[in-house]
């Protein structure tokens, strides 16, 4: 899995990948996106650090900044890791889930 190696900032790594899987966003659409579907505040920080190293693996690129904004977009290979990762939460997911309704 492409995430693999990214440590602590696999969580948040997921959460830019999914909102970028929305569309192409700069860093406070982005932290704007992430608080709505997911209900996470990132700081500026994590969101930054997180993109860098996204950007160090392919995963995302940046684009052609936009006045002050520079737009970021997920490549084909963080399409590809993000679907593996999802793929693989949902069948732990699915398990979890069985378990506990066949646990009462």
């Amino acid at each position: 899995m492409d995430l693999d190696g990214l440590g602590r900032f696999a969580d948040p790594a997921v959460l830019i990948l999914s909102s970028l899987a929305g569309g192409d966003k700069h860093g406070y659409a982005l932290l704007r996106d992430i608080e709505e579907f997911a209900g996470v505040r990132l700081g500026p920080g994590t969101l930054y650090g997180a993109l860098t190293r996204l950007e160090q693996r392919g995963l995302v690129q940046p684009l052609a900044a936009e006045q002050r904004r520079r737009p970021y977009r997920m490549t084909e290979a963080g399409t590809a890791a993000l679907r593996e990762y999802l793929q693989h939460a949902r069948a732990v997911t699915e398990i979890g889930l069985f378990r506990l309704a066949t646990d009462t």
